[in-house]
């Protein structure tokens, strides 16, 4: 009855030909290939140009209130790969102390872990945008869950707030871009 009827509503029931995956270019096995037969390539997004290396002695432009160590790691790694100097801090007074040593150049990119309860990122964020003005941008990131936390990093001034997904995705444009001094940055553009 089954097939009777599926024959009679116009409902192809043949085994399928799998002959097709060789023309899209993947291979049926899957043996370690990263692509699944019978779609394009995946798209990798190019990492940025390193920018030429720094002096040891360099003040750091790029700042970030993090302790969560997977990310630390990431944002470390990701800066050797890309020439910029990060500098982690935990609370205000160490900012505060990094940038009198700095001299007279503000940072320009100060990068917050909105979850880090220690660096008290939305009483923080303020301040720092009331002492920097337009010359630093800060970004914060997130889990994507957080939307109430992300509303109101906005809202205290933070300038990005990314999911951590995002923001482990685009670290080395943001490194790179905030990383050149002032002198590089207007020669790129």
């Amino acid at each position: 009855m089954g097939r009777d009827r599926q024959q009679h509503q116009g409902i192809y029931t043949a085994p399928m030909d799998h002959a097709y995956r060789a023309n899209m270019g993947g291979d049926n096995g899957n043996k370690g290939g990263a692509r699944r037969a019978g779609f394009g390539p995946s798209y990798a997004p190019l990492e940025p140009e390193p920018l030429p290396a720094q002096q040891e002695d360099a003040a750091s432009r790029i700042f970030a209130f993090v302790e969560d160590l997977f990310f630390m790691a990431k944002i470390q790694e990701t800066g050797r790969k890309m020439n910029v100097k990060v500098e982690f801090v935990k609370n205000e007074k160490d900012l505060s102390d990094r940038l009198t040593s700095n001299g007279e150049e503000k940072p320009s990119l100060i990068i917050f872990d909105l979850n880090n309860a220690n660096a008290k990122p939305l009483t923080l964020i303020p301040k720092l945008k009331s002492k920097l003005k337009k010359g630093t941008s800060i970004i914060g990131f997130l889990s994507h869950v957080q939307g109430d936390l992300k509303q109101k990093a906005h809202e205290v001034g933070c300038d990005m707030v990314l999911p951590r997904s995002a923001f482990s995705q685009n670290l080395p444009q943001l490194l790179r871009r905030h990383g050149a001094s002032e002198a590089e940055s207007s020669s790129q553009e």
